[in-house]
C-alpha cells in the first residue's frame, strides 16, 4: 500500500493534504471534523490584531453549467480574539497529536512578532506560516502582499521568525509579483523551512449593472479582492515550477492554487510540492472531498509503482523548459476518429476563423470534417473544443534532428 504521510521542513502529517489558511480553517469545531474526515494538516486562520470583516465578501465567476470557477473574496485575517483562537488551537493539537497544526500569522512590529510566535508555541502547534501574500485590505496597512512584493522586507521578517521560533517556519508567497523567484530565494537565504503558494490574485470579479457597483457589494460601494478557485491553477502550477526549477533551490514547497481532487494534488507534486493546500474547494464542497483525494492519490501511486511522495515529486520539473530548448522539428497533426464524430463542425469553425484554416468540409455530403494534413501546424485548437474528444494529435515524422530556437539561432550565421 501507498505511503501517502510527508515530512515538509520537519512538520510530518499523515497524507499531503492540508487546509489553507482561510475560513475553512477558522475554528477548533471546524479543523476537527476536517481532520475526522482524513485532512492531513490544517494552516489556522492568519493571526493577527483581529479586524472587523464587512458584509458581503465573495464574489463568484461561473462558466455555463460549472458554478463557481473563479471565487473573489474581500475578507481579511481573524475577526477573532487571540486569546480565544491560541485556546483553541492548544485544543486540536491536544486531540489530534499526529495530524499538522500549523498557525498563519501576520503582524507589523518585530515585538508583535516576537509574542505572537511564543504564543504559538505554547499551543503545541507544529509550524508558523508567515502570511506575505494577503491581497487586499491588510496590504493598504503595509502587511500581507505589501512585505510579500519587497524581497528585503520578506527577508527581514522571516529572519525574525527564525529568531524567535523552536517550530519549522514557512513563508507563504504572492502571485501578485513579476518575478516569483526573487520573494522565494529571499526566504529560503533568511533560513525559512519551506514557502507556500500561491495566494490569491488581485482581481475584480465584475460589475453588477443595474446598480452600477462591481461585487461583491457592500452598501453600495465594492473592492478588489483575492481571486481564488479552480481558474487560478494555471498560473499557481506555474509559479511553482519556476521556482522548482531553479538550480540553486533546496526547501520543500506547498502548493496552493485551485485544487480540488487527486489528480490536481498529484500535479503539484509532479512539479517539485512536498504537499499541497486546499480552501475554495472545501468552501464549495466541504471537508469530505478528501476522501476521493485520498483514494484517488494512493490508487494512482500504486498503479504507477510509486511506494512514497517523495518517489514522483518533482518528476515533471525537469521537463519545464523555457520556450527557446523547445525542439522546433518536432510536429503533430490533427485526426480525426470518424466514427465518434456527430458532425458539429465546431472544429471546423474554430480552425477557419480563429486560426490556421487547415479543416475543410467534405463534398459527399458528410458532415465529419476532413483535416488538411500539409496545412495542419498541430496547434490544438481543434481537440481541444471538441465536445465529443474524437480529435487526437498524432506525432509526424519531420525528417530533421531536433533543434531548439537556442540552438538554430546560436550558431554563426553564414553570409550570403
Amino acid at each position: 500500500m501507498a505511503d501517502l504521510s510527508i515530512n515538509l521542513g520537519g512538520i510530518r502529517t499523515p497524507n499531503p493534504f492540508w487546509l489553507a489558511s482561510g475560513p475553512p480553517a477558522n475554528t477548533a469545531d471546524q479543523v476537527m471534523r476536517a481532520f475526522d474526515c482524513g485532512w492531513g494538516g490544517a494552516v489556522w486562520k492568519t493571526l493577527g490584531v483581529p479586524i472587523e470583516n464587512v458584509s458581503s465578501r465573495y464574489g463568484g465567476l461561473d462558466y455555463k453549467d460549472r458554478r463557481l470557477v473563479g471565487l473573489n473574496n474581500i475578507e481579511l485575517i481573524t475577526d477573532r480574539p487571540l486569546e480565544v483562537n491560541f485556546k483553541e488551537i492548544a485544543l486540536v493539537k491536544k486531540k489530534y497529536p499526529h495530524h499538522g497544526v500549523i498557525v498563519s500569522l501576520m503582524f507589523e512590529a518585530k515585538d508583535e512578532w516576537k509574542e505572537a510566535i511564543r504564543r504559538v508555541e505554547e499551543t503545541g502547534a507544529d509550524g508558523i506560516e508567515l502570511n506575505f501574500g494577503c491581497p487586499h485590505g491588510m496590504c493598504e496597512r503595509g502587511m500581507g502582499s505589501a512585505v510579500g512584493q519587497e524581497p528585503k522586507v520578506l527577508a527581514e521578517i522571516t529572519s525574525w521568525a527564525k529568531e524567535f521560533s523552536s517550530i519549522p517556519v514557512i513563508v507563504k508567497l504572492t502571485p501578485n509579483i513579476t518575478d516569483i523567484t526573487e520573494p522565494a530565494l529571499a526566504a529560503q537565504k533568511a533560513g525559512a523551512d519551506g514557502i507556500s503558494l500561491i495566494n490569491t490574485i488581485q482581481s475584480l470579479m465584475g460589475v453588477d449593472l443595474d446598480k452600477m457597483v462591481p461585487h461583491p457589494i457592500v452598501d453600495g460601494k465594492s473592492t478588489f479582492g483575492g481571486y481564488c478557485g479552480p481558474a487560478v491553477k494555471p498560473i499557481a502550477l506555474q509559479m511553482v515550477a519556476k521556482i522548482a526549477a531553479l538550480s540553486q533551490w533546496n526547501l520543500p514547497i506547498s502548493g496552493i492554487g485551485g485544487i480540488e481532487n487527486w489528480r490536481d494534488a498529484a500535479e503539484f507534486i509532479a512539479l517539485g510540492c512536498t504537499g499541497v493546500q486546499v480552501c475554495t474547494a472545501v468552501m464549495h464542497y466541504g471537508y469530505r472531498i478528501v476522501e476521493d483525494m485520498l483514494e484517488g492519490l494512493e490508487n494512482f501511486m500504486e498503479e504507477k509503482g510509486y511506494q512514497t511522495i517523495e518517489d514522483f515529486r518533482g518528476a515533471a520539473v525537469k521537463n519545464y523548459s523555457p520556450w527557446g530548448d523547445l525542439n522546433l522539428n518536432y510536429k503533430v497533426v490533427a485526426h480525426i476518429e470518424e466514427e465518434k464524430c456527430t458532425g458539429c463542425q465546431l472544429c471546423y469553425i474554430a480552425c477557419l476563423d480563429g486560426v490556421y484554416q487547415s479543416i475543410r468540409l467534405p463534398e459527399n455530403g458528410s458532415r465529419v470534417p476532413i483535416i488538411i494534413e500539409e496545412k495542419c501546424v498541430g496547434c490544438n485548437l481543434c481537440s481541444l473544443i471538441c465536445p465529443e474528444k474524437c480529435i487526437s494529435m498524432r506525432e509526424v515524422e519531420t525528417g530533421r534532428p531536433p533543434e531548439s530556437w537556442n540552438e538554430r539561432y546560436a550558431k554563426p550565421q553564414t553570409q550570403a
